[in-house]
């Protein structure tokens, strides 16, 4: 199914991360909170530190094996999304990307986060079918998580950066993806090598290295700056009008380019200074 409307409009598809991108809390974090459960933190980095499972799909095994997360249920997972907090105006990001002269992108959401965390979280704001979050089997009886069914990190976001690609017909470099962290670096570089356009949404070594842009702002509107600058060709001064034509300033638009630098002393130097 082709998405061009029209000789004049140019189809594209915009993909973003869930998780402390278009929010500010990580889901699991919210989870414990809500169950009182203490050390999601060490939890986590435990994990990460033995490389026991993907980046990205901590909260998952924790919910399958740790036995204070075992308790969890879909109704626990529901009410998580109520209370994540989000990043600014993502309803009105939503709404302009449907038409930025002449470029329509189709926004989607997936991330490792629980599918049925995401849908409440953003419920009325992305439809549920354009939402790929990691999906549990549950018992039928207990409602206890058995399986996963499917995991959204990693390699598990090429995928349904492909499988949305080919089934929509968009072309390879008409593709942008958003993403925060160790998660996003797969998928970053795989829409790269196909030339579409990555941005980075926080200061994460690991993939400000690898994204085209960064672009730190506690409004998703802010998304739309690198868009229209690479892809739309659009000049600040536009940029600016179009916010404003919406009610909005930019009140600080810093661009900076920041080497970051670790300088010691040679083995010969060292010697020398003796």
């Amino acid at each position: 199914m082709k998405h061009e409307h029209g000789s004049n409009t140019k189809a594209y598809l915009l993909i973003s991360d869930f998780d402390q991108t278009l929010s500010f809390n990580d889901s699991g974090l919210v989870l414990s909170e809500l169950l009182g459960i203490q050390g999601f933190g060490e939890r986590v980095a435990g994990l990460s530190n033995i490389h026991l499972v993907q980046q990205g799909g901590e909260l998952a095994y924790l919910l399958l094996h740790d036995p204070q997360f075992r308790r969890v249920r879909k109704e626990h997972l529901v009410e998580v999304g109520k209370r994540i907090r989000l990043k600014e105006n993502i309803r009105l990001l939503s709404r302009l990307l449907q038409n930025l002269d002449g470029h329509q992108f189709s926004f989607y959401v997936t991330s490792a986060a629980p599918q049925e965390v995401i849908q409440s979280a953003l419920d009325g704001i992305v439809p549920e079918d354009h939402i790929f979050g990691t999906r549990f089997q549950y018992h039928p009886e207990s409602g206890e998580i058995q399986s996963i069914l499917c995991l959204r990190a990693g390699y598990g976001k090429v995928a349904v950066v492909d499988d949305l690609r080919a089934k929509m017909g968009i072309s390879h470099h008409h593709l942008v993806y958003v993403g925060d962290g160790s998660s996003d670096v797969h998928v970053m570089l795989h829409v790269n090598r196909l030339d579409g356009l990555t941005i980075a949404v926080s200061e994460n070594k690991y993939i400000t290295q690898i994204a085209t842009r960064t672009i730190l702002s506690d409004d998703a509107l802010s998304l739309l700056v690198p868009i229209l600058e690479d892809i739309v060709g659009w000049d600040s001064a536009r940029i600016r009008a179009l916010f404003e034509a919406h009610g909005f300033v930019l009140q600080e638009w810093d661009k900076v380019r920041t080497d970051s630098l670790t300088i010691g002393r040679s083995a010969t130097a060292a010697l020398s200074a003796i």
